[in-house]
């Protein structure tokens, strides 16, 4: 299985991601970490280059609710039908 890790928005820390994206592979899992501050649109666009069959995003800034909608978005205009998850700090009734 393919995943892409990624951190969208201005958040500038990446410790967890890093350590998720190290248990991955040390579990077999092929990953993908696209770094710091990227935009919904160029991780979708990674994910359709890549071939991905996961998306991980990692947020910490508080932004989810829309870095999740601008996701949706994006992923309904590339056509893309595949697993996306968030992490981070996600506040329980979200």
């Amino acid at each position: 299985m393919k995943i892409l890790l990624a951190k969208p928005g201005l958040d500038g820390h990446d410790v967890g991601v890093k350590v998720l994206a190290h248990a991955l592979k040390e579990n077999g899992f092929e990953v993908i970490y696209t770094g710091l501050r990227k935009s919904i649109k160029d991780i979708v666009s990674r994910a359709k280059k890549e071939k991905v069959d996961v998306i991980g995003l990692s947020i910490l800034s508080g932004t989810h609710h829309i870095l999740c909608e601008r996701m949706n978005e994006e992923m309904k205009e590339n056509k893309l039908k595949m697993t996306w998850i968030v992490g981070g700090n996600i506040p329980a009734q979200d």
